[in-house]
């Protein structure tokens, strides 16, 4: 049996800089954090050459004999299809899909998939993939397999963990660099973090192909704000790092300003009436945490006011969800052998010969004297 977990990300600022159609021309940048909701998936061996998946938050299974030659688009279980299909290893398993979020709310739950499933099947077949490799090969899938006009930015947070300022050159090279900041200083910046669900799930498949087509228009406005945007981002690094978590949310809020004239699509009624609430009450700054009109509102705000903006949002019917960081990344958290009698992945048991008698004797039963 193998176990992969993959965290999910918010984001700070510079999204959008992040898809091909700005940085091949611009070079972007990105400051995001990985945080503690997690999607699982468990792999067991079959004996029977099939392979079945279950999507607990799908609530589907399917069952196949050769994948193959399928074509996966379209199907509702694409993304662990189309890594089966990229790897090209003909195996005979069971995978159950699970998440501690529901997909479509902003937190690049799509990527954390392709992240993990990536990992799973690079684990089960022994193949060593550096961080970058594995955000890569999961960005190459979902942009170039899939067709989705994704940018990097979630692969590279689900596969690396942490707070990090990630730069994405016109060569397609990335640069991940996480921000150490002082234990006491990053505990501050984890308790003055908000999230709340504004009620809306949603793909943002249509509002970020609109994105990258205004943004390949020569002299388009859409360009002009994602400069904009790309400029925040190593004030934001430098506020954090400066330990000016006041003046982090202040950006916060001007790049949320900024972003909100990219589409008309990104915000809508009921969540500039929850963000101009959550102002009134003491919030600093906020943004919607993915590509826009839905999904999560994160928060800057002082812990001195947050119970008075989780008042007045919890009387708007807005559920607030707590996390913390996650500083590990996609990782195997368990990979064992016993349990199904699986030999192509695992720890396996190792018994060796005790040479020292008296150490044999101190983990031998006594003998009866009776």
């Amino acid at each position: 049996m193998l176990i992969v977990r993959s965290p999910v990300r918010i984001s700070f600022g510079g999204g959008g800089t992040d898809l091909p159609s700005y940085y091949e021309r611009f070079d972007g940048a990105v400051l995001s954090a990985a945080i503690n909701k997690y999607f699982y998936t468990v792999l067991q061996k079959r004996t029977d050459g099939k392979i079945q998946i279950i999507s607990a938050d799908l609530r589907t299974m399917e069952t196949w004999q050769n994948i193959a030659r399928m074509e996966v688009c379209g199907n509702a279980l694409e993304i662990p299809l189309a890594v089966l299909k990229e790897f090209g290893f003909e195996v005979s398993v069971n995978l159950f899909l699970a998440s501690e979020i529901p997909p479509g709310t902003g937190l690049g739950s799509s990527a954390s998939v392709c992240v993990n499933l990536t990992k799973l099947l690079a684990t089960y077949h022994q193949l060593s993939l550096s961080k970058y490799d594995l955000a890569e090969r999961a960005f190459h899938i979902a942009r170039n397999v899939l067709g989705r006009p994704v940018g990097k930015q979630d692969e590279y947070a689900s596969a690396f963990g942490g707070l990090n300022f990630i730069s994405f050159f016109r060569d397609g090279k990335t640069l991940v660099e996480p921000l150490h900041l002082e234990p006491d200083l990053a505990r501050e910046l984890q308790s003055s973090l908000m999230l709340f669900f504004t009620g809306e799930s949603h793909h943002s498949w249509t509002i970020l192909k609109e994105q990258e087509e205004s943004t390949r228009k020569t002299g388009g406005s859409s360009v002009e704000y994602l400069h904009e945007i790309r400029k925040l981002a190593e004030p934001m690094k430098a506020a954090l790092l400066a330990g000016e978590l006041n003046q982090f949310g202040r950006l916060l809020h001007e790049g949320w300003e900024i972003k909100k004239r990219l589409s008309s699509k990104m915000s809508n009624s009921h969540i500039d009436e929850m963000y101009e609430t959550a102002l009134r009450n003491g919030a600093v700054g906020g943004k919607i945490t993915g590509a826009g009109g839905g999904g999560f509102l994160l928060l800057f705000c002082p812990p001195s006011y947050q119970r008075s903006v989780r008042t007045a949002l919890a009387a708007m019917g807005v559920q607030e969800m707590g996390f913390e960081f996650d500083f590990h990344g996609a990782q195997v958290v368990a990979d064992d052998p016993f349990i199904d009698g699986d030999q192509n992945g695992g720890t396996r048991w190792t018994f060796a010969p005790v040479a020292n008698k008296a150490l044999a004797n101190k983990f031998m039963p006594a003998k009866s004297t009776s």
